[in-house]
């Protein structure tokens, strides 16, 4: 078990050294800086720029901005919806896959588009490779940039000090800078990486073989590494393959798992550096990253410990001091597996190398409590930072009426109108989880999708909604969305019930925070800035940083708690008992 912690503790020490050199790269970008690859991406940018006709120093107040965003996404979306319902007549189709149903094409485009990844399929049995191509794996670019661009934006609403300013960027522009200098690069080292690892990347078609009981049988290969790069760097999360990074041709060895986990968190951690220079006080940044990387380190520890204990089935066969093994993969050991357990949901990645359904009872309500987050720790690229910052603003309210003066954030005065947009962002998600979660356990139509009973059968639903709403994509095993469906087929509304809710929960846990971000963004730009004074309550010191926790967990707690209570919780108890 040393070994295990020698090895979280090495690769925690590796996300906090990049923070600044790839934080400090991005503040560069998103400022129109010189960088490293401007001699070479420049004429490219300008050349789209000319395209779009953009004009890069026009900038777009809060509801243009918004309104672009919005726009753009429902283009993409109709475009990938397009591509999956016209897979007959693709190229790059060798194994001649048709288009799956209209409730699945529109729960996998809606997956996409969000940045969630949630898979009703199986990849290498459902999708050809252009799908997976210029479908996928551009959506995983472009979903990625989008969550990025609007934390960009946010940073400028508080960092602005101009009277009277009213913009907040050009959403073209700066989509364009995300995509040209930041995913698309990294995205392409870590495909040379993953490739050189043993990760698969071929046109060709399934391979034959004869199995040892001499079953004539064919393995799917494909593009995989390109896809597996993006998918990870972008906190995408949807494998190539239906059992994800436990697959050996996505994640083949423990230096590509450790690859792929860096590129999981490497963006999410870097944005706080990428704010604190932005605003001109890199100690803010660093605040905010010091209260996400707590949070963090406390679930890796318990998922540790608790999958590091037998289970009560071992305990009665008589076997102790060996962890719970089952569901995860041999070559990554109960250490790994639990990181990236821990990785995976902290941020709104989903990506998996292990089976959450195998999580001991304790072991599987870590996942939960991040979800439970909503997003708020490290989260999806961009998606993480503006959440928390959402947060910093309530615990700066609430710091400011504890002493009796009006809050302030970086010298600009927290209102009611703020106040309002903040509390509505913080729990819409929460409440779609729930409401959906009800929805799916007491109405018939969602009844077929849950495939266990108890306390784990509700957990699989709950988890699924939360997975969803929160843009994250992981799911415990057992959770329905799409059958083949076959004369007679009683659970046919329950297929199409779970694929139609599961879109609208990440459609509306997506862009219902994301316009009102842009709204708190665009209230903050147009304030004037005021002095700090004595009774300045601070917010780059180890008390607002345990105040900020304090308010995510109790927020978080509030909100999810009893709902916990009935999942795995319950199943941790009764597993101890019985």
């Amino acid at each position: 078990m040393l070994q295990g912690w020698i090895q979280i503790a090495v690769f925690c020490a590796m996300i906090v050294a990049a923070v600044p050199l790839l934080g400090g790269y991005m503040a560069r970008v998103f400022t129109g800086e010189r960088v490293l690859l401007t001699p070479v991406l420049a004429p490219v940018e300008r050349l789209l720029y000319r395209i779009l006709r953009v004009d890069p120093q026009r900038s777009q107040g809060w509801k243009s901005y918004a309104g672009t965003l919005i726009v753009f996404s429902a283009l993409f979306w109709l475009l990938l919806y397009l591509i999956l319902r016209t897979q007959t007549i693709h190229p790059w189709n060798p194994e001649g896959f048709h288009s799956g149903t209209w409730d699945l094409s529109f729960n996998t485009a809606s997956s996409f588009l969000t940045n969630t990844n949630w898979q009703f399929y199986g990849g290498e049995t459902t999708l050809s490779y252009f799908s997976q191509m210029a479908g996928l794996a551009v959506q995983n670019f472009i979903s990625a940039a989008v969550g990025i661009v609007v934390v960009i934006a946010l940073i400028r609403g508080i960092a602005n000090r101009r009277s009277g300013e009213q913009g907040l960027g050009v959403f073209f522009v700066d989509l364009t800078r995300a995509v040209l200098y930041v995913l698309l690069p990294i995205a392409i080292v870590a495909t040379i990486l993953l490739i050189s690892q043993g990760a698969l990347q071929t046109l060709g078609g399934s391979v034959h073989f004869t199995s040892l009981n001499g079953t004539d049988s064919k393995l799917a290969v494909g593009p995989v590494a390109s896809q597996e790069a993006i998918k990870m760097l972008g906190t995408n999360g949807g494998g190539f393959f239906n059992v994800n990074s436990a697959m050996p041709f996505e994640n083949p060895s423990q230096l590509a798992n450790w690859i792929e986990m860096f590129l999981i968190l490497c963006i999410p951690a870097s944005l706080t550096y990428t704010y604190g220079r932005m605003v001109g006080s890199r100690r803010q940044g660093w605040s905010i990253f010091t209260a996400m990387a707590i949070l963090f380190v406390v679930s890796v520890v318990i998922v540790y410990v608790a999958e590091s204990d037998v289970t009560p089935a071992q305990h009665l066969a008589g076997l102790h001091g060996v962890g719970n093994m089952e569901g995860k993969e041999v070559r990554f050991g109960i250490a790994n597996s639990s990181l990236f357990t821990a990785i995976t949901t902290v941020v709104s990645c989903g990506a998996v190398n292990s089976a959450f359904e195998s999580l001991t009872g304790i072991g599987g309500l870590v996942p939960m409590i991040n979800l439970s987050y909503s997003e708020s720790v490290f989260g999806g690229v961009g998606t993480g930072l503006y959440t928390m910052l959402l947060y910093v603003l309530l615990a700066v309210f609430i710091g400011g009426l504890m002493v009796g003066r009006t809050p302030e954030y970086l010298g600009k005065k927290i209102e009611a109108r703020e106040i309002k947009l903040v509390s509505v962002a913080v729990i819409f998600t929460p409440l779609i989880v729930l409401f959906f979660t009800g929805l799916a356990l007491a109405t018939k139509y969602g009844a077929p999708s849950i495939y266990a009973s108890g306390p784990q059968g509700f957990s699989q639903t709950l988890y699924a909604y939360m997975s969803q709403a929160n843009n994250n994509g992981s799911a415990w095993a057992g959770y329905t969305g799409y059958l083949q469906p076959v004369a007679g087929n009683v659970g046919a509304h329950g297929v199409t019930f779970a694929d139609l809710m599961g879109g609208f929960s990440m459609l509306l846990g997506r862009y219902i925070p994301i316009v009102l971000v842009l709204a708190v963004a665009g209230t903050l730009v147009r304030k004037k800035v005021a002095p700090a004074g004595l009774g300045t309550l601070r917010t780059d010191t180890p008390t607002f940083v345990g105040m900020n926790i304090f308010v995510v967990v109790l927020i978080g707690a509030l909100t999810f708690f009893p709902a916990l209570l009935l999942g795995p919780v319950v199943q941790g108890l009764t597993n101890q008992l019985f």
